[in-house]
């Protein structure tokens, strides 16, 4: 029987993304994210030094907060991330060997989809989510058709070309995790910067889906 590590009972399931983020930044960025309301914080591997980001975010972020690593494709880069302290693993691809990996440590993993194929295959490894990507190309009707032959109870997030003006769609379709890059952080904005984004879509969230789940 495969094992799953369930999603967690988040207030809003919004993944921040920080692609591109430097050590020297994580703690002051973590603490905008944090105070703004964000639950899961992603680092993208392909960013500068991502196991010391990683590493200070799970230090820096409260105890609940889900810090993990995107861009995650080998089983080694699993072993690394758990290390660092991440919690959460995020990849572009289905691969089930990665997958298993990361549930074996006890990760949330979300597996990066774009076909039924693709998120029947996830889920069948024990994916806690899938991330339909890029979400701007199938759109909210495309997920939402093949969510219908999906396992129940599968958290769906919408990721790539999303940002807290698409929150509204989204709802109407039953949609309601989102992980948000560009829209949200760009290498080198300030934390400052990055709070008034943060409190921004955290305001959109409630208004389209509200204060709390």
């Amino acid at each position: 029987m495969t094992t799953r590590v369930e999603w967690p009972s988040l207030k809003r399931p919004l993944v921040a993304i920080l692609r591109g983020i430097r050590p020297e930044e994580t703690a002051g960025v973590i603490d905008a994210l944090s105070d703004a309301g964000f639950e899961a914080i992603e680092i993208p591997l392909n960013s500068p030094e991502p196991f010391r980001s990683i590493e200070i975010a799970a230090q820096r972020a409260p105890a609940d907060c889900l810090i993990g690593a995107g861009t995650v494709l080998t089983v080694e880069e699993v072993g690394r991330l758990a290390g660092a302290g991440g919690r959460l693993m995020v990849s572009p691809n289905v691969d089930a060997a990665v997958i298993r990996a990361a549930t074996g440590k006890g990760m949330v993993t979300m597996p990066g989809v774009f076909t039924a194929t693709e998120a029947l295959l996830a889920a069948s490894a024990g994916a806690s989510a899938l991330k339909f990507f890029p979400a701007s190309v199938l759109g909210p009707s495309g997920i939402n058709a093949i969510r219908a032959v999906l396992p129940k109870g599968l958290e769906i997030g919408a990721v790539g070309g999303v940002s807290e003006r698409d929150f509204a769609a989204y709802a109407k379709a039953g949609i309601r995790t989102f992980g948000l890059g560009s829209s949200l952080y760009k290498p080198g904005a300030s934390a400052a910067e990055i709070g008034v984004k943060a409190r921004a879509v955290i305001a959109a969230y409630d208004a389209a889906f509200g204060s709390s789940r």
